[in-house]
C-alpha cells in the first residue's frame, strides 16, 4: 500500500481533531478549515436532550463565526465513519470529501 501524503494544512486539522477527541474522551473529533483558512475543532456531543455529531458541531461553530464555506474537514473517529448527515453538510459548504482518520491519525481510504 502506498503510504498517502497530506498536505501540511490538511494535516493540522487532523490533529486538531484528535486532540480535541483525546482531551474530552469523546467517540469523535472533527476539525474544519474555512474559505479564510481560519480551523475550528469540536467534539461530539451526547446529551440525554441533545445529540450531535463532531462535524455538525464543528461545522456550526465555524458557521456561527461567519464562515461562508470550508476548504477541508476532518474526522477522527474509532467508529465507521461519517454519517450521510456529516457527508451532506460537508458538500454544501462546498467540500468534496471528508478525510477521515482513526483515533492514531492514519488516513482510511
Amino acid at each position: 500500500m502506498v503510504p498517502v501524503t497530506l498536505d501540511p494544512e490538511d494535516s493540522k486539522i487532523i490533529t486538531l481533531a484528535r486532540a480535541a477527541r483525546a482531551r474530552n474522551g469523546s467517540a469523535e473529533g472533527a476539525a474544519v478549515r474555512d474559505e479564510t483558512g481560519r480551523t475550528y475543532s469540536a467534539t461530539d456531543v451526547a446529551l440525554s436532550s441533545l445529540r450531535l455529531s463532531a462535524v455538525q458541531v464543528a461545522v456550526a461553530m465555524a458557521v456561527s463565526s461567519g464562515a461562508q464555506s470550508l476548504e477541508a474537514v476532518a474526522l477522527v473517529t474509532a467508529g465507521d465513519g461519517p454519517s450521510p448527515a456529516d457527508e451532506e453538510v460537508a458538500r454544501e459548504l462546498g467540500v468534496k470529501a471528508l478525510l477521515v482518520a482513526g483515533p492514531d491519525g492514519a488516513l482510511r481510504g
